[in-house]
């Protein structure tokens, strides 16, 4: 009994250093990053939940989803190291707000799907942003190398 509780302690010593390392990497566990980090879940389960409802539910689907969630936190990794650089304490945040704003998007998407009645002005904003977004990705697919 006494290694089962010892194992237990190198694994949890091990999630709080692997834990620690991350949030030494991207800057910190502050209310921006929490919200982040809780509208990437949301979005993740309502995304699931949308394919489940619309009979489309697919595990490499559902991977990818994962790995995209995940590799969303690397520009703010960047971002953080860029205003250590820089001695500013802007870039983490604005790339923290734009993806908080991108997953809240990503959200009523998805619940629009699941047959939630969304209110009209923000279908509006979702429309819009989802043109602007399409256009942006065309023209970064123009130019990229």
């Amino acid at each position: 009994m006494q290694s089962l509780y010892a194992a237990f302690l190198n694994f949890k010593m091990l999630l709080n250093l692997i834990g620690g390392g991350i949030l030494a990497l991207i800057g910190g566990w502050d209310t921006a990053l929490k919200v982040l980090v809780i509208m990437v879940a949301i979005d993740y389960i309502t995304g699931v939940s949308a394919a489940w409802y619309e009979r489309r539910l697919d595990s490499n689907i559902g991977l990818w989803g994962i790995s995209k969630k995940i590799f969303l936190f690397i520009p703010i990794v960047i971002a953080y190291w860029l205003d250590i650089l820089l001695g500013k304490e802007v870039l983490r945040n604005l790339a923290i707000f734009f993806y908080i704003s991108n997953e809240g998007l990503s959200i009523l998407e998805n619940l629009a799907r699941l047959g939630v009645k969304i209110p009209d002005f923000l279908m509006k904003a979702l429309d819009q942003f989802k043109n602007k977004h399409a256009k942006g990705e065309a023209s970064t697919k123009k130019t990229a190398i």
